[in-house]
C-alpha cells in the first residue's frame, strides 16, 4: 500500500470491524475522562456574560441568510468584539446546552459519542474589557481562564502559521486543540477520524454565528504543529492543536 492508500485509508471507517470494543477502557469499567480540563482555582478567571445578557444584543439573523452569507473572511477591520460578542461565539461552539452529570453533557454543536474531546483557547488582540493574551475557554463555568501574556504574540502566531498573517488580525483567534483520550476511552482506535469530523462541526456553527454578529472568520488547518503546541503551552502529545480561525468584524 503506497502512501497516497494509507492517507485513503483514514478517511474511511473500516477500522471500526478490526477493534473489539469490549475491551475499550469505557467497557474496562476505567473511570470517564473529565468533561473540561482541570485548572487551577486560584489562577485568573473572567466571568462571560450568560445567554440571557448577550441574546437581546444578537442580531436575529434567520439561517438561510446565514448559510448563504458566509465566506471565509481574511480581511478586517479595527473593531473589537464586545463580551457579549465573545460569549455568543463560545456559546456557538462549545457552549453546554445541559450538563447530565459531572462527565457529561450535550453542547451546542454534536460530537461522536458526546465525547467532546476539544478544548478552545483564545488568543484575544481586540476584546472590550479583556486584556490581550491567551485564554482557554471553561464551558461549564461560563468562564475564560487566564494563560498569559505572549510576547510578540501576534508575530508569533502568524509565524505559527507559516506566515499566514491574517491570522492574527481579527479581534481574536480561536484554536481548537484535541484531549484524543477523550474520544479513545469509548472509540479506541475508531476515535481519531471523528475527533477531526467534530471539528468540522465546531468551526462550521463559528462561522455561522459570526453573521449574526457583523463579523466573519477563517478556518485554518495549515500551521507549525510545535510551534503552535507550544504557543498554547500544551504537551503536543496527550493535547495538540487540530484547527484554528482568527475572528473580525467586517
Amino acid at each position: 500500500m503506497n502512501k497516497i492508500e494509507l492517507f485513503r485509508n483514514f478517511l474511511k471507517d473500516s477500522i471500526r470491524k478490526t477493534i473489539d470494543f469490549r475491551t475499550t477502557d469505557q467497557n474496562m469499567g476505567i473511570p470517564v475522562p473529565p468533561i473540561e480540563k482541570p485548572f487551577d482555582p486560584n489562577a485568573l478567571r473572567i466571568k462571560l456574560p450568560q445567554p440571557d445578557q448577550w441574546m437581546p444584543k444578537i442580531n436575529k439573523t434567520d439561517l438561510v441568510s446565514a448559510m448563504s452569507n458566509r465566506r471565509s473572511r481574511r480581511r478586517f477591520t479595527s473593531a473589537g468584539l464586545s463580551a457579549e460578542d465573545l460569549a455568543f461565539l463560545l456559546w456557538a461552539t462549545q457552549g453546554i446546552r445541559k450538563l447530565t452529570n459531572t462527565h457529561s453533557a450535550y453542547r451546542i454543536v454534536p460530537s461522536a459519542g458526546a465525547r467532546h474531546s476539544f478544548e478552545t483557547y483564545l488568543f484575544v488582540i481586540r476584546v472590550d474589557g479583556i486584556e490581550k493574551g491567551l485564554y482557554r475557554y471553561l464551558p461549564v463555568e461560563n468562564e475564560l481562564l487566564f494563560i498569559g501574556e505572549v510576547k510578540d504574540m501576534r508575530e508569533r502566531l502568524s509565524r505559527a502559521c507559516l506566515g499566514q498573517s491574517f491570522v492574527a488580525e481579527g479581534a481574536a483567534t480561536f484554536v481548537w486543540a484535541a484531549i484524543p483520550y477523550r474520544m479513545e476511552w469509548r472509540y479506541s482506535l475508531a476515535a481519531h477520524r471523528v475527533i477531526l469530523i467534530d471539528a468540522g462541526h465546531v468551526c462550521q456553527n463559528l462561522y455561522l454565528a459570526c453573521e449574526a454578529i457583523h463579523a466573519g472568520a477563517c478556518a485554518v488547518g495549515a500551521y507549525d504543529q510545535e510551534q503552535l503546541d507550544e504557543l498554547l503551552q500544551v504537551d503536543g502529545t496527550d493535547e495538540f492543536a487540530v484547527y484554528l480561525a482568527p475572528v473580525g468584524k467586517i
